[in-house]
């Protein structure tokens, strides 16, 4: 196990809002180290995971806004981990397409002969990804871009634009700093600390965690102590915590 220190600024963590249950005691803000399984190298991590919930109740949606470049969301940016995100076909390519997710963020998928493409549960082509389909793309995440490993076709989606205004998600906007409230039950757990997964675990905390607070990028997924997961969220001002239990549901976000 290799400890790496994170660094974060304007999260948005701490106080509780009222529709939200925090198990085991208080949250610990206190900077502290990522303990990544097997990597050979270490890289500071950075930005905030998130988690949302359809069991609780939702703050009121922020009016959406494009930024014209990836957000910064305070301290470093971690290594490319597996995580996701939800949208809108904008253009295709021969290497990939670009989509577009509900807060406006502009997101670059490549696929290869690897990648997966399913609709409706059923496998397809990568020819049935167009313009203005609403898609999932799980994959390995660095920044605005994601090395497809699955993308989901959605027939007659949104993009998440409905689940991520009820949710509440809130656009980035440049010098806005995020809001300090949580919904639903957020478990007693040190940020920073945790243990990264891949793999089919990642994509399955991924997806859950974007069919309920989509709009941002899931940049990575980490484990946590008491078997629960922790879906990172980067390019949004909130929130950026999802959080995910064992049998992959969402129980809050923050």
């Amino acid at each position: 196990m290799i400890a790496v220190n994170s660094s974060h600024s304007n999260d948005g963590e701490g106080a509780s809002t009222a529709g939200h249950t925090r198990r085991k005691g208080g949250h610990r803000k206190n900077k502290k180290a990522v303990l990544i399984a097997g990597a050979a190298a270490t890289a500071a991590l950075a930005g905030f995971v998130t988690v949302g919930t359809s069991m609780a109740s939702t703050p009121s949606p922020t009016a959406s806004v494009t930024p014209t470049a990836l957000p910064s969301d305070g301290g470093q940016r971690s290594d490319p981990s597996d995580g996701g995100a939800t949208g809108i076909v904008q253009s295709t390519s021969a290497t990939g397409f670009t989509f577009k997710t509900a807060t406006g963020i502009s997101v670059t998928a490549t696929d290869d002969a690897h990648t997966v493409f399913t609709r409706s549960n059923h496998r397809t082509s990568a020819e049935q990804v167009q313009d203005g389909a609403s898609v999932l793309v799980l994959g390995l995440v660095d920044s605005t871009a994601i090395t497809a490993s699955k993308v989901e076709i959605q027939p007659h989606g949104d993009g998440g634009a409905a689940a991520s205004e009820k949710a509440g998600v809130i656009a980035f906007t440049q010098g806005t700093p995020s809001p300090d409230k949580s919904v639903g039950t957020i478990p007693d757990y040190t940020e920073g600390e945790g243990t990264i997964v891949s793999g089919p675990t990642a994509d399955k905390a991924t997806q859950a965690a974007q069919a309920v607070v989509p709009g941002g990028i899931a940049d990575r997924v980490v484990k946590l102590d008491d078997g629960e997961y922790e879906v990172h969220n980067i390019s949004i001002n909130w929130p950026h915590h999802v959080f995910v239990n064992q049998d992959f549901k969402v129980v809050g976000w923050e």
